[in-house]
């Protein structure tokens, strides 16, 4: 198999794994062998084409013309390279998660779930391997549309409300604003293709790219920049597994990617760097990352917490994007892989807590690590790794966030960074602390440990591990994050 052959197959391994595990949904030990089979064979197609990227190639497929200059395409490039890993390796544990989850959970409409899952990371890995902005829409949409019955999974009037809002908002920004972009791009450029150094240098005024800026960044609500973020802490109604998918492997890691790729390949570093029709939104990010963390310090429930952090975590490779220096778009890549490992670990601790422990309000965890050593652990590691701390994998994005800011003489979001990491600090340690010093007095969880289901317990300790890992081993994704930058 080719490099380009892989390319082009990658997308569309999860949707013929969504219509075996929809025959096989009688047979729940099937569908689910299924599903890991699907996850297995998407994670081989993509490493196939690893290699060749590393190598400096940029293998390519062209599938359908749909008009004169536009065509259903995918090429691999370093930006879309590591999303695709990222997605396609997480759906692994991730897949392997939801069995012990929806299992123990007693969920119902299992076989739903796992074929709109499936769907969803066709979304994420077209999205990734997307030759131009054309393709890169049809699977964004795609992914919104396949994620929304996972948001709406129970059913409940809460759940339509909340599934109600995470459809308008990302189709309304999509197609109001996105959409539009994407046609004056073509207007003004003459073409959609990704191309280094951009297509839109020289093609219009200072102002109108500052409008086509603006109609792209609020167009991406997937990326939850203020005001367009509030879909992300209601999205929380679904189930945990569910949330992994959406903060940590597909759906906002395809918003930010997007910003990226839209910074990177349709306006230019040099472009951002000089007419800097963008100068707005590193303020912007900056105030969304410091107003979600600090709304992350209010909130009791885990899993509303952990919305409004990554809610902030997502602007950190938003200002990333927007100071367009070489550092900075490195820390962005990086922290893209980075957040993944961290906030999917905690997100499955979260899911391990509440079938376990039945527990959903940090208040109440208050000696729960003496019953879920294990789980609380993997919670701290997942912590420390999203605050930054060495030697944890978010160590070496904040860093270079930290040194992007610096090369772009703007100190004042260095500070910004350390703020919010501060605030990081403020809303993660005390569900720790809570849990492994609850100082004196008996607690409900001093009967001896009883941890998750392995399914669930093994799948939060490798990523917690990875934590670690990624630390020490940043290399390959260092390496390949430097082809985009001079």
């Amino acid at each position: 198999m080719s490099a380009a052959f892989a390319v082009g197959f990658a997308p569309f391994v999860p949707l013929v794994g969504a219509v075996m595990i929809g025959l096989a949904g009688a047979r729940p030990n099937l569908r689910e062998a299924v599903t890991l089979v699907t996850a297995g064979a998407l994670f081989a197609t993509v490493a196939w084409v690893a290699p060749a990227v590393m190598a400096g190639a940029r293998p390519e497929a062209e599938l359908y013309d749909v008009l004169p200059g536009i065509a259903l395409a995918f090429r691999a490039e370093p930006l879309g390279m590591l999303f695709a890993l990222i997605a396609s390796f997480l759906w692994i544990p991730n897949s392997v998660y939801s069995i012990g989850y929806m299992r123990a959970h007693h969920e119902q409409h299992q076989t739903r779930f796992y074929v709109c899952f499936a769907v969803a990371l066709a979304g994420a890995v077209g999205v990734a391997f997307a030759a131009n902005l054309f393709t890169l829409f049809l699977f964004y949409e795609l992914l919104t549309l396949s994620t929304y019955p996972l948001v709406t999974h129970s059913g409940t009037d809460e759940a339509r409300r909340s599934g109600r809002l995470y459809l308008g908002t990302l189709l309304g920004t999509s197609i109001g604003f996105q959409l539009l972009a994407i046609l004056a791009t073509y207007a003004l450029a003459g073409t959609l293709d990704f191309r280094p150094g951009g297509i839109l240098a020289g093609k219009a005024e200072p102002g109108v790219l500052a409008i086509l800026f603006a109609l792209y960044m609020f167009g991406i609500g997937k990326a939850a920049i203020m005001p367009f973020h509030r879909w992300l802490p209601a999205a929380m109604v679904a189930p945990t597994p569910v949330s992994a998918l959406l903060h940590a492997v597909a759906v906002v890691k395809a918003g930010v990617f997007t910003v990226m790729k839209v910074v990177i390949y349709v306006f230019g570093l040099d472009l951002m760097q000089g007419a800097n029709p963008g100068a707005w939104l590193p303020w912007l990010a900056t105030f969304t990352l410091l107003a979600a963390s600090a709304i992350a310090l209010t909130k009791d429930n885990l899993k509303a917490m952990l919305a409004y952090s990554t809610v902030s975590q997502l602007a950190y490779i938003v200002l990333a994007a927007s100071l367009a220096t070489s550092s900075a778009i490195v820390g962005g890549g990086l922290h893209m892989l980075m957040h993944a490992f961290g906030k999917i670990t905690l997100f499955f601790c979260a899911g391990a807590i509440l079938i376990t422990a039945h527990k959903e309000n940090i208040s109440d965890m208050r000696g729960l690590g003496r019953a879920m050593p294990l789980t609380m652990f993997a919670f701290l590691l997942g912590s420390l790794s999203v605050i930054g701390l060495p030697p944890f994998a978010g160590a070496w994005s904040k860093w270079f966030l930290a040194l992007g800011a610096v090369e772009a003489h703007q100190l004042v979001f260095v500070a910004a960074l350390m703020v919010s990491s501060l605030l990081n600090v403020g809303y993660f340690m005390p569900v720790v602390v809570r849990a492994f010093f609850p100082g004196t007095g008996p607690t409900e969880f001093d009967g001896g440990v009883r941890e998750a289901p392995l399914a669930c317990l093994v799948p939060l300790l490798f990523t917690a591990a990875a934590c670690v890992l990624l630390f020490l081993f940043p290399d390959p994704a260092y390496r390949l994050l430097l082809q985009l930058v001079p």
